[in-house]
């Protein structure tokens, strides 16, 4: 009896590289990464850690991957705008010493990030985000 085409499980993609089980993971370590103060050495190892830990993954041959699109589509454009605008604003005010006159946008965000929900939050989104980077 020959297994209908809908029921059968895909082999290429290993089952802990699945969203289902990435998201679960990345919920503790974004709540452990919210424990520590924003912006402090513990804060960029703990970065850096899983960081390295997702370059590593995304080099190795073990991480099954999306396909890549071909060409940008024309609304990328609109999104790489204010980040490039972010990027410049960010070199300057960086260049100017970063003080209270040239706060960088990362200094202005310090308040924001100093609750704990906001911090996990923010890691959340950027284990989630380096995840599909990765993928690719």
């Amino acid at each position: 009896m020959d297994t209908p085409p809908e029921a059968a499980v895909d082999q290429t993609t290993r089952p802990w590289a699945r969203a289902q089980v990435m998201l679960p993971v990345f919920i503790p370590l974004s709540l452990i990464g919210g424990l520590l103060p924003s912006f402090s050495l513990a804060a960029n190892l703990y970065v850096l850690a899983l960081g390295g830990g997702m370059v590593i993954a995304g080099m190795s041959s073990r991480l099954p991957r999306r396909a890549a699109p071909t060409r940008l589509l024309p609304g990328v454009a609109w999104w790489l705008l204010p980040i490039a605008i972010f990027v410049v604003v960010e070199v300057f005010t960086f260049g100017m010493g970063s003080t209270t006159a040239y706060p960088t946008l990362s200094l202005l965000a310090d308040p924001v990030l100093d609750g704990y929900a906001a911090r996990a939050l923010a890691y959340f989104g950027w284990l989630c985000a380096f995840w599909a980077l990765v993928r690719r």
